[in-house]
């Protein structure tokens, strides 16, 4: 349920805003925004929410969490209106629409605050309405930058809503009779067992409480139970897919099975016959006689070749298991810390933030650079995997001192060791650069290669060259043999890291 008329009537009767200045906007959330404002030697922090069926504005103590990317409502309107005084702030009528009047040398500013459940809005227009930006842009209605917000057209078309409504519903036409004051008893109650100390309190206080632990989807409990749902379905999935990697690994392990039936068919090629779909011979391991399934258009050397590839494939496999279940029971004890922050978190608005961030979907998850990144003992290693990438990193992601890495005489990927003030890169985290070089090159397959290193101050560009090719000077010489333990090291390393 949002605030009525005489409730917004109320909450700014206590706030006092006029003779107020702005002195910082924080944006935690698409749908809310918090004004920390100074008068008089006070400070306050305004929150206003424009969430479906939370709409509201109060003064509230609580922390407001800073969004992890600045969004770009926030960001105009530290642009514009940090530093501005508030000349006035009004109710206009009864139609839970707000008018914050703000003045700079020079620049005057009216920002209308729309409190309406299924239509809350927040936009800013120059002195004489014509729109510089808003919260959500709403092309149909107008609300988008270079429109005009007309006032009286809106405010006559809610009037005349709330009358039809009154008139067919038989409601009184005393306003405070039809939008009662609600006195939260209960709230009142709960918040005082908790802080007897903020006695008596205010209405903004008991707004806060409410909205913020008790209702509206911006609730704690309402958040919390958002967040079990989250957990269960992560949990759920997280689990199964950790039980079909076991049962594959169960099924590797009888891989030595495979080699022993391919020096059976080897040893007793003799008794093979032709046409024949299976080999029967006694095993010279337990004496017992078996049966091994062969190809009869195969020579007994294919066959046992075979064998020998499966029992390969299998070994391969298995190690490979190992680590993606390794990785698997990662994400399950991420997931877990994840949920109990949440539960351990008493601000909704961050543990709002903390949903939005882990159930974002990871398409829409923007990465900050090009490439893949690895962070090993505190040391960040940047790959860049195509001319392109290679091309990006050096021009926005790296210094002059950073280390670069490349195949010598061989295509592939450009590899940047951060530089770390007063430290020398130890030779592990060389190796563990060097490994990617080769890598991500066409030498991977070689399994080894000569890399060549230097700092990227000492990297020219190779004139009228195919893009991102550099000509180093100053480097130095070092052969790696990829270690395949050490990849995997690495690659389990950076996926846990984005859990």
């Amino acid at each position: 349920m949002s605030l009525n008329c005489n409730e917004i009537n109320l909450i700014l009767s206590e706030l006092n805003l006029p003779g107020s200045f702005v002195q910082d906007i924080i944006q935690p959330g698409y749908d809310t925004l918090a004004l920390y404002v100074y008068k008089e030697g006070a400070a306050k922090t305004i929150l206003i929410c424009a969430g479906h069926d939370a709409t509201r504005i109060n003064e509230t103590k609580r922390k407001i969490p800073k969004n992890d990317k600045p969004l770009r409502f926030m960001e105009f309107l530290k642009s514009r209106i940090r530093g501005a005084k508030i000349n006035s702030c009004r109710q206009i009528g009864l139609e839970r629409i707000i008018k914050v009047e703000l003045s700079r040398p020079e620049e005057e500013f009216n920002m209308y605050i729309r409190l309406w459940s299924a239509a809350a809005n927040i936009i800013l227009c120059d002195k004489d309405n014509k729109i510089l930006d808003t919260m959500f842009r709403r092309p149909q209605k107008g609300e988008v930058t270079g429109g005009t917000f007309d006032e009286e057209a809106l405010v006559k078309s809610a009037r005349e809503k709330a009358e039809a409504a009154g008139q067919s519903g038989g409601a009184s036409n005393n306003p405070a009779e039809r939008f009662p004051i609600r006195d939260f008893a209960d709230v009142q109650e709960e918040i005082l067992q908790k802080h007897p100390d903020w006695a008596p309190l205010s209405f903004n206080q008991k707004v806060d409480w409410f909205y913020s632990e008790r209702s509206s989807n911006l609730s704690r409990d309402a958040l919390l139970e958002k967040a079990k749902a989250w957990y269960e379905s992560r949990h759920s999935k997280q689990e199964a897919a950790l039980e079909r990697l076991q049962k594959k690994k169960e099924s590797f392990e009888n891989s030595s099975q495979k080699k022993h039936w391919g020096d059976l068919v080897l040893s007793n090629a003799h008794l093979i016959q032709d046409g024949s779909n299976f080999l029967e011979c006694v095993d010279y391991q337990s004496g017992a006689t078996v049966q091994i399934k062969i190809d009869p258009k195969k020579s007994a050397q294919a066959n046992a070749a075979h064998y020998y590839d499966l029992y390969k494939k299998e070994v391969s496999g298995a190690e490979e298991l190992a680590t993606e279940i390794e990785l698997a029971k990662k994400k399950l004890a991420a997931l877990d810390k994840a949920y109990q922050e949440i539960l351990n978190e008493k601000n909704p608005v961050r543990i709002e933030q903390l949903l939005r961030k882990d159930s974002a979907p990871k398409q829409k998850q923007k990465k900050t650079h090009p490439g893949l990144d690895y962070t090993v003992n505190g040391w960040y290693i940047l790959v860049g995997r195509d001319a392109n990438e290679n091309d990006e990193l050096l021009r926005r992601h790296v210094k002059g001192n950073d280390m670069w890495l490349h195949t010598r005489d061989c295509p592939g990927g450009y590899v940047f060791i951060k530089y770390r003030a007063g430290k020398t890169i130890p030779l592990d985290i060389l190796l563990d650069a060097g490994n990617l070089a080769v890598y991500f090159s066409k030498a991977r397959n070689n399994g080894k290669a000569d890399l060549y290193y230097t700092e990227v101050k000492h990297l020219r560009r190779a004139k009228n060259g195919p893009k991102g090719l550099v000509l180093p000077s100053h480097e130095k010489n070092l052969c790696v043999t990829l270690d395949n333990a050490r990849l995997k090291r690495l690659e389990m390393d950076r996926q846990g890291d984005e859990l």
